[in-house]
């Protein structure tokens, strides 16, 4: 079993996927979302001035183009904007099995993988 990474850690080994694309698959309240994304590079967004506690203190932003496909909609969407935001949280954990990132938080589990 691979122990969590820190934040540091992350980071440094998703950067190294910029430049291809992935796929993010986010399980909320039994909600499946897979967004496809270009990945152009990697930010980090800290939102102090938040009105209540379901907008996130802090968020990973994977900027790019690319689309969603949820399981009610029957086609893909286009991202509304260059990024997909993912909230984080202090006790977030991340994990790295070689090939896919696991992401745990309150709200739901997201995975990153490359599409081949």
């Amino acid at each position: 079993m691979q122990p969590f990474l820190s934040i540091e850690e992350f980071n440094e080994l998703l950067t190294q996927w910029n430049g291809q694309t992935i796929k993010i698959s986010k399980l909320e309240l039994d909600d499946l979302d897979e967004t496809i994304v270009a990945l152009d590079h990697i930010s980090y967004a800290a939102n102090t001035r938040r009105l209540d506690d379901y907008e996130p203190m802090h968020a990973l932003q994977l900027n790019g183009t690319g689309n969603i496909q949820t399981d009610t909609a029957s086609a893909s969407q286009v991202l509304p904007s260059s990024l997909y935001e993912i909230p984080i949280e202090d006790d977030s954990l991340y994990e790295f099995d070689g090939t896919r990132f696991l992401i745990s938080t309150t709200r739901g589990v997201y995975k990153i993988e490359l599409v081949k």
